[in-house]
């Protein structure tokens, strides 16, 4: 990976990390305004030892940008919250304090972020479906089945070639959705030589997937393409061109995932390639494989929406009215929800499911995004990150929105408001067990990235 690779993948992560966690903040901010409680900071990022990057005072609210990337915050008056400011709490209620207030703006105040977080995804997906549509590959378009990786053969028992009929039940529509349903799933129903096997997905799927490195467990047929052809090469005067797709080797259809293998059983001899152009012409050139088993070409592969536009693969597009859209971002939600919802599970059901393995920090969430830019992709993953947000801050630990509003509907249901000293303890023992929680996320990075 290029310096600029990693300087365009870093600079996305920063931007969509922003923009969430302003927005998220803003949450808070807008209704502790609305309730005229003074907010004394807003920060993206945090200040830590009181160092900030930029700090300007604007009426009550100090407005700046902290120099450790780990979220922000925004300091409302009168709360006990991750400032742990002991001083002011000791203080008699002031009728302008987050603790002055009835209990049902207070819970409206710590929900507030996570609502943001969840409308905020579900105008994304709308934005996303209007301008872009939808375009993949749809499963049946995988004629010759799917490739599968040693580990999910070993694992679950799917075989390349194979076609996936169901998962729990349900057809999976595109390719890109197949990987994520099978590790999230109980049942994968597969056609082998036109016999369907209902196949067991292990319940503790995704710490094996973790502790063997597995980074794909399925994968379509991707075919050879000629990403260049050197002028050095032995091969340089055949009528090979940028772009041809490669399809068969003596009329043996061929794959990426095969194609050093097939060259080496082909040393130094003459082989038939047989070709697809750019423009879709089909032909057949000879071509040599040296003596180190090389054909002396750049070989590369092209993406599922790439192969679809060269027309190996028939896209699946569908656009969507400016109304339809709403409908279509709204479904996309929806999936998207249900999905973090059963991450989440998954994580809580680690003794057995091994998730906790695959917790990863900020290193793992910036390398979900692309080394080029993409828009589309840009407001896909920041759409996620949002629900992800979103979820995770509604968990009923203290120091997260969650834990706060645990403790309002606690008051709101029994009348009775917990002590400042407990809500203290209770902030403290959050803050510890999220400082926990994110040292072993980072040190799951630090191995699997750095390491292993």
């Amino acid at each position: 990976m290029t310096f600029t690779e990693i300087l365009i993948m870093v600079a996305q992560f920063l931007l969509s990390l922003s923009f969430l966690i302003i927005l998220h903040e803003w949450g808070h901010y807008y209704p502790a305004k609305l309730f005229k409680i003074k907010v004394e900071k807003f920060y993206l990022f945090f200040d830590a030892f009181g160092k900030s990057l930029f700090k300007k005072k604007i009426g009550d609210t100090v407005y700046g940008i902290g120099w450790l990337p780990l979220g922000g915050y925004v300091k409302i008056a009168g709360m006990i919250d991750e400032s742990m400011d002991k001083e002011q709490m000791a203080e008699a209620p002031k009728e302008w304090e987050f603790r002055s207030k009835p209990a049902w703006q207070r819970l409206i105040i710590m929900l507030g972020g996570v609502t943001v977080n969840f409308v905020l995804a579900y105008l994304i997906f709308v934005f996303v479906s209007f301008n872009w549509g939808d375009k993949y590959i749809p499963v049946s378009e995988l004629k010759n089945g799917v490739i599968a990786s040693e580990f999910v053969q070993k694992e679950i028992g799917i075989e390349s070639g194979d076609k996936i009929i169901t998962v729990d039940g349900e057809k999976i529509e595109s390719v890109n959705e197949l990987n994520k349903s099978i590790l999230f799933g109980e049942k994968v129903t597969v056609e082998r030589n036109g016999v369907r096997k209902e196949l067991t997905v292990p319940v503790d799927i995704l710490g094996k997937t973790v502790d063997a490195d597995a980074k794909r467990l399925l994968s379509a047929p991707r075919p050879v393409v000629v990403l260049k052809v050197p002028k050095e090469s032995h091969n340089s005067a055949v009528g090979l061109q940028k772009k041809d797709i490669i399809t068969a080797i003596n009329g043996k259809p061929v794959l990426i995932q095969d194609y050093v293998e097939v060259l080496k059983s082909n040393t130094g001899k003459s082989v038939v390639l047989s070709v697809v152009s750019e423009d879709k012409e089909q032909k057949e050139i000879t071509a040599n494989i040296n003596e180190k088993g090389k054909i002396g070409l750049n070989i590369t592969t092209y993406s599922l929406d790439d192969l679809g536009k060269l027309g190996y693969y028939k896209l699946a597009i569908k656009n969507y009215t400016f109304t339809e859209s709403f409908g279509a971002g709204g479904k996309k939600f929806v999936g998207k929800f249900k999905d973090m919802i059963d991450n989440v599970k998954k994580l809580l059901n680690s003794y057995k499911t091994g998730a906790a393995k695959g917790m990863g920090s900020f290193v793992s969430i910036a390398k979900i995004f692309p080394t080029t830019w993409d828009w589309q992709f840009f407001w896909n993953i920041t759409a996620f990150l949002s629900i992800m947000l979103g979820v995770l801050n509604l968990l009923p630990i203290p120091a997260l929105d969650g834990g706060h509003a645990v403790f309002v509907l606690y008051e709101m249901i029994t009348g009775k408001k917990p002590g400042d000293k407990f809500l203290e303890y209770a902030q403290m023992v959050g803050f510890v067990l999220m400082m926990a929680l994110f040292v072993y996320a980072f040190g799951n990075d630090i191995y699997r990235h750095f390491i292993k």
